[in-house]
């Protein structure tokens, strides 16, 4: 439920038009929903600020669409991460207005009810150009969340110049997401370069030695830089969202 609708019931209630028990059966109706195979919390949003959000993966694109339907019939905002052509495919029969960003392999919908109230920018950086999938995850997860979002591709240390040259962009950010591969050392050149906090992921990306991105987490996690927090391999979604909550405190 959000918070919108719950003003709307407890104002009916207080002109009379609603009784006590019609409110509490609206609000248990919104609260838990039960189907074969998910339990809906419909009340993360109103707890939480930002309604339940949909792993695809390991779901059939039927699952995917009955779920998706469900959160858009309540008028929340439609966030699917790990999203298949398949999973959209299906969702868009459902939700006419669903939109698929196909390098993020995320669906949204009910955009018009996303506001901007993020404090400041939520700068994305990369170390390589095949880490942008996971850049795009973590930019679409901060935009729908109500953030100004901004990026830089492309800018790791095989070359540093690069990303020193991008001072202006990471001086202005109020969050910065960093994501790289290999020994994924751009984390901390970032880190000791700004104020704002960085939140680093590292990705899969790299040869044998990088063990799928192990070696980049290790190196993450030892960052010397003050700042630096770190989440799951390849995860712009949590970080994206991480990077909301910042952005949102004040």
């Amino acid at each position: 439920m959000r918070e919108s609708n719950l003003k709307k019931l407890l104002a009916k209630y207080k002109k009379g038009s609603l009784t006590a028990d019609e409110v509490l059966e609206a609000f248990a109706r919104s609260s838990v929903e039960t189907l074969d195979f998910a339990t809906l919390d419909h009340q993360r949003e109103l707890r939480q600020g930002f309604p339940e959000v949909i792993l695809c993966q390991g779901k059939t694109p039927a699952q995917v669409a009955t779920i998706a339907g469900r959160i858009v019939d309540h008028g929340s905002v439609l966030l699917a991460t790990r999203a298949g052509r398949e999973h959209f495919v299906a969702v868009r029969k459902q939700i006419r207005q669903a939109r698929y960003n196909q390098v993020a392999r995320t669906i949204t919908a009910n955009e018009r009810r996303v506001e901007r109230t993020g404090r400041g920018i939520i700068l994305v950086v990369t170390a390589g150009t095949s880490d942008i999938p996971v850049a795009e995850e973590a930019l679409e997860t901060a935009r729908i969340m109500g953030n100004e979002t901004d990026h830089i591709y492309d800018v790791g240390v095989a070359g540093i110049h690069r990303i020193l040259s991008k001072s202006e962009k990471l001086h202005r950010a109020s969050v910065i997401i960093v994501i790289a591969g290999m020994e994924g050392a751009l984390a901390s050149v970032v880190g000791g370069l700004v104020q704002a906090p960085v939140i680093a992921v590292p990705t899969s990306t790299g040869y044998g030695a990088s063990f799928e991105g192990i070696s980049a987490l290790l190196g993450m996690l030892n960052s010397c830089a003050a700042g630096v927090t770190v989440v799951n391999i390849d995860n712009g979604f949590g970080a994206g969202y991480a990077a909301s909550l910042i952005n949102h405190i004040g």
